[in-house]
Order: structure tokens, then C-alpha cells, then sequence
């Protein structure tokens, strides 16, 4: 197998065994909550929002101490380790304790921080400047195809079922801590790339981790990031593009679990409310992927920049977020288990709802994608960083978000993103606007950003 087959090969192992993993994750941070609140009139007493707020809370702080794991460790084990963090965390739905349920959390915030820095170096390492973008294309794809197959199985699954029993929680969570496992294991798959570089070539590895001649010089290479890091959160561009990330982490608490339980929260839908669920997880990755398979694998095509992508994806949102407030009934979100019979401004419809999810995900592949590539572009000399700082303030605010929905009636979760949605969209243009102007003092040609 040539070097670049191996790189090629790499890849694709990477994106599966992310699929499989995320495939049982995301599955079960969009049925949490509804598990959950059929427990609570047993021993147990716990919320899958505050799970979700502690995962998300611990994983903004542990992208500080990533670099630094990944750098002693490597990527590939400290990916399997991070696997299985994540696998023992869905185990814990199969007979849950509230104890470990939060314990747990703990661990999968610092899991998920090691996992995507060691991700984002195993995609640097198998790619150039030539394949970057079909690699990252390729693996965004896999990845959101997650959102198929978990879904797929809740929805045929929990068909009919207006309870979940006990028996019923455990035959899913078995389920998807196995599939869990698997992806974990086809990280061993990932073969090294050392000895494929030609001599001379650097190692694209030291870009992000620094040489491995010792754990000392490792340690320093993750002191001076860290530091970087600090020097750059403090840069306008940064500043401004954060209301951005910020809106970003608000949308994927909502449509990762707060619109999941809203669904499963309405009687009116009768039999299918459980299996309505995995349908709107379902409609959601259709979205993601076709946003970004337009947007991102398709971009170098994009004549007029990146502003009218995120025009698309605000306007998107805003029809999403004006369906839901008319559809969905205001206490949804923090429903007790029977459910609610209340309604909104219109009798409840399972086909909105369903198209709301697929708005949801297209929106968000919008705002991602061009966030991603006006970070790269704007950071080439100091991407690891300004990455750094994008996953810590979008964590920071899905963990804000998962706080609030155990509180919130579903209309002011709805306001809180219309208003800093609003506010990212106009952060974002301005720098967009200001690189605009820069390519064009440098006579470059904006169209091939």
C-alpha cells in the first residue's frame, strides 16, 4: 500500500470509528432526558441536562490540558483510552445510579477534550496542504452519519411506546455501549505514519504537538500553545468571531437534547412521541450532512465569500426557532414524566417538528462549516490554538445551555438564541468583511478562499 493509500486508509478508520462512537453518544444525549425522567419515581434522581452541562463544563476546561495528554500518550491510545471513557459512560443508562451517572460525566468531559485534540492531530498527520479539505470532507461525513443509525434504531425500536421500561432502556443502552466499543477498537486499526515521510519532510505531527524527543520538551511545546492560546483569546477577530462559536454551542444543546425531549414530551402525538425521537435525530444528520457536503466539501467554489452562507443559516434557524414556538408546547423541555397536554398557538404536528429538526441541522452545517474555515484561514500559523479556543467557549456555552433548560420554558431558550444569534451573524460579517478587505489590499483573489 502506497503512503498515500495508507494516509487515505487512515482516514476513512478514523471517520468510522468516530461514527460508531458518536453513532452511540449522540443517540444517547438525545434520548438522556427522556430515560431519565421515567426513572425519576424510582431510587434514581438525577437530570440528563445536568449531565450534559457537567460534560460540556468539564470539556471547556480540559482542552487547557489536552495538548499535553496527547503529546505524552499519542494519539492513537489516547483515543482508544478516550473510547472507552465514553463507552462506560452510556454503560452507566443499563442500571443507573446517580452517583456514577454524575462521576461519569466527570470523565467523558475530559475524554472528549483528549479525544478531538488527538482527532484533529491523526487528521493532520495523514493529510498535506492538497488533501486536507477532501480529508476533513470525508471524515465530517462519516461523523454526521452517526446521526442516522442510533436514531434509526430508537425510532423503530420505541415505536408505539408511550413509556419506556425497564426493559426497554436496557436492551438500547446494551446496544449502544457494544457499538460504542467497536469504534473504540477500530482505533488500533490506524496505522503510524513515521516511517512513510520522505527524508527531509517534517513531521506535520510537531505542528500541533511538538517534537517527541522528551517529555520534558513535550511539556514545553504544550506550555508555549497554552500560552498562545491566552495571547490570541484576546485578539478583535477572536473576540468577535466568539458570539459566534458561542451561538453555535446554544444550537447544538438544543438540538442535541432539548428538542429530542420537547418531541417525547408531547401527548398530542400520541403512540409515536418516544419513536418521534429517533426520527428528529434522523432528520437532523440530513441536514448536518447536506450543509456540509454543500458548504464545506464544495467551498473553493464559492465565488461571494462566506457571509451568504451564514445569512442561510441564521434565516434557516429563525424559521426553525418561529415553527417550534408555534408548534411545540412552552413547557416541553421540563415536562414530567406523563408528558404534557398542553398546546401552543397551533395543534402540535409531528411533520413541523420533523422539518424543524432537518432546519436545525441544515442551519448549524451553515454556521460550523464557514467558522471552521474562517479560523483556519484567518489562524494558518496558529491553528491549534485559535481550535483551542473555538471548542472552549463553544463548550462553555453548551454547558451554560444545558444548565438553564432545566429551568427555562422553551420560549425564553428560544429568545436567549434568537438574540445571540442575531449579535454572532453580525460579529461574524464584520470579519469576514475586514479579510475581505485585507485579501484585496494584498490583490489576492477572494473568490479562492
Amino acid at each position: 500500500m502506497s503512503p498515500e493509500s495508507k494516509k487515505l486508509f487512515n482516514i476513512i478508520i478514523l471517520g468510522v470509528s468516530f461514527m460508531f462512537i458518536f453513532t452511540a453518544f449522540q443517540t444517547c444525549g438525545n434520548i438522556a432526558q427522556t430515560v431519565i425522567t421515567n426513572l425519576n419515581n424510582t431510587d434514581f434522581h438525577g437530570s440528563g441536562y445536568t449531565s450534559m452541562s457537567i460534560i460540556y463544563g468539564v470539556f471547556s476546561a480540559s482542552n487547557l490540558i489536552s495538548p499535553s495528554v496527547v503529546a505524552i500518550v499519542g494519539p492513537q491510545l489516547s483515543m482508544v483510552v478516550s473510547g472507552i471513557f465514553y463507552s462506560l459512560y452510556i454503560a452507566v443508562f443499563i442500571q443507573p445510579a446517580a452517583w456514577a451517572f454524575y462521576t461519569a460525566s466527570v470523565f467523558i468531559g475530559i475524554a472528549a477534550a483528549v479525544l478531538w485534540t488527538a482527532q484533529g492531530n491523526c487528521l493532520t498527520v495523514n493529510s498535506d496542504e492538497n488533501t486536507i479539505g477532501r480529508n476533513s470532507g470525508v471524515f465530517w461525513a462519516l461523523l454526521q452519519s452517526s446521526l442516522f443509525f442510533g436514531n434509526l434504531y430508537i425510532y423503530f425500536a420505541w415505536q408505539g411506546k408511550t413509556r419506556i421500561s425497564e426493559s426497554d432502556r436496557r436492551t438500547v443502552f446494551i446496544a449502544l455501549t457494544v457499538i460504542s466499543l467497536v469504534g473504540t477498537v477500530l482505533f488500533f486499526l490506524i496505522r503510524k505514519q513515521e516511517d512513510t515521510k520522505a527524508p527531509g519532510e517534517e513531521d506535520s505531527a510537531k505542528e500541533i504537538l511538538g517534537d517527541s524527543s522528551s517529555a520534558q520538551n513535550k511539556m514545553m511545546r504544550a506550555v508555549a500553545a497554552f500560552k498562545k492560546s491566552i495571547k490570541l483569546s484576546f485578539t478583535k477577530e477572536i473576540l468577535l468571531l466568539s458570539v459566534t462559536t458561542a451561538y453555535t454551542g446554544l444550537v447544538l444543546t438544543f438540538f442535541s437534547g432539548v428538542y429530542g425531549t420537547c418531541i417525547g414530551a408531547v401527548n398530542r402525538f400520541g403512540s409515536e412521541e418516544k419513536s418521534l425521537i429517533g426520527l428528529s435525530g434522523i432528520f437532523i444528520g440530513v441536514g448536518e450532512i447536506l450543509g456540509g457536503g454543500i458548504f464545506g466539501l464544495l467551498s473553493k467554489n464559492n465565488r461571494f465569500g462566506r457571509n451568504p452562507v451564514v445569512m442561510l443559516g441564521i434565516v434557516v434557524h429563525f424559521i426553525a426557532f418561529y415553527l417550534i414556538f408555534f408548534n411545540m408546547p412552552n413547557d416541553a423541555p421540563i415536562a414530567p414524566m406523563e408528558g404534557t397536554d398542553d398546546v401552543a398557538y397551533m395543534i402540535p404536528s409531528k411533520e413541523v417538528a420533523i422539518f424543524c429538526s432537518f432546519l436545525l441541522g441544515l442551519g448549524d452545517s451553515c454556521f460550523n462549516t464557514q467558522l471552521l474555515s474562517i479560523l483556519g484561514f484567518l489562524y494558518s500559523e496558529d491553528s491549534a490554538p485559535a481550535f483551542a479556543i473555538f471548542k472552549f467557549v463553544q463548550s462553555i456555552c453548551a454547558a451554560v445551555a444545558y444548565f438553564y433548560s432545566n429551568y427555562f420554558l422553551l420560549q425564553w431558550q428560544l429568545l436567549i438564541m434568537v438574540v445571540v444569534g442575531f449579535f454572532g451573524t453580525i460579529t461574524f460579517f464584520t470579519v469576514e468583511w475586514q479579510a475581505a478587505a485585507a485579501l484585496v489590499a494584498r490583490s489576492s483573489d477572494y473568490s479562492s478562499i
